[in-house]
């Protein structure tokens, strides 16, 4: 996690828009249009989405990315690590043994044990991954929802509903979950 990128950012908030989907599958390309970036550039975070299992796809004209889980069983650790990897917050250069008065042999002192720099990043770096380690997709999302206006929701909803008619003449209904009786 030396760097989180932009990719994260905008992984996370299409994984927002798939959390209220109610089971219709958003394509990468139009998740990418909808937040104004280039679809080749979305197209290569979600099959590292996919590979960690926090989407599945769903292929053909009405096909897309839906949550493989319940959004309250993703982490956005799991998500920051889906995307970059696992990487450490910090890359400890061991600059504590290469002063000038030490010659090309630091002594013991300077040299043993953890180094107190990268000592607070690692405490850093945990504390860091506990909290996206506790933050799940719900939310998040439930925070977006108390932030906007209810209308926001509906106007992309018809922003959605006019990209798929596009593609296949016809508005999509969400998937209808099978109630048992």
């Amino acid at each position: 996690m030396a760097y989180i990128t932009a990719s994260v950012e905008y992984g996370i908030h299409c994984l927002l828009w798939l959390v209220d989907s109610d089971g219709r599958p958003l394509s990468s390309r139009d998740l990418a249009e909808l937040q104004g970036i280039s679809p080749s550039f979305l197209a290569k975070i979600f099959p590292r989405l996919e590979k960690a299992g926090i989407v599945r796809a769903s292929e053909g004209v009405r096909g897309g990315y839906l949550l493989a889980r319940r959004a309250e069983e993703i982490s956005f650790l799991e998500v920051i690590d889906a995307i970059e990897g696992r990487k450490p917050l910090f890359d400890c250069q061991e600059i504590r043994g290469k002063c000038a008065v030490f010659g090309d042999t630091p002594p013991g002192w300077a040299s043993t044990g953890v180094c107190a720099v990268h000592a607070v990043m690692l405490q850093a770096e945990k504390a860091m991954r506990d909290v996206l380690a506790g933050t799940t997709l719900r939310d998040i999302a439930k925070a977006v929802d108390r932030k906007a206006p209810p209308e926001f929701a509906r106007d992309v909803q018809g922003w959605l509903d006019t990209r798929f008619r596009g593609r296949t003449g016809k508005v999509q209904r969400p998937l209808q979950q099978e109630v048992p009786s």
